[in-house]
């Protein structure tokens, strides 16, 4: 599984793995701004796209927008799963009229189901 997140607040790998994600199958990677975002995309080609609503220089729903028309003229893969995850509810919401998949406020990220759980070692009985 690969995925690219730009967001510049938040650690989000840490956010998932302190929520006990497996990240071991995940190709992970974030980026603190938006200054090459098709050519990030274009490069990693992520599976999942995470977005911040509010990210600078280019902001998130901006991204989307642009990255529609890119993949429209086959300049660009669109990801299988773009994740709008604001710490707004009401920013995530206009990321979805505009095509995102998924819309979740950025502290509940760890709970979507498209996540491999890390249920500890098998060789240890919890106490």
């Amino acid at each position: 599984m690969k995925v690219l997140a730009f967001e510049d607040s938040f650690d989000i790998e840490a956010l998932l793995i302190s929520a006990s994600v497996d990240m071991s199958s995940i190709e992970f990677k974030q980026l603190w701004n938006t200054e090459n975002w098709l050519q990030e995309i274009n490069q990693f080609m992520p599976e999942f796209l995470l977005l911040d609503h509010f990210i600078p220089p280019t902001k998130g729903l901006e991204v989307l927008q642009m990255l529609n028309l890119e993949v429209h003229h086959s300049r660009a893969q669109r990801p299988e799963t773009i994740i709008a995850m604001s710490s707004s509810s009401m920013a995530n919401q206009r990321m979805l009229q505009f095509g995102a998949d998924i819309g979740i406020v950025k502290m509940d990220l760890a709970t979507l189901d498209i996540w491999p759980k890390d249920t500890g070692h098998p060789n240890v009985t919890p106490l």
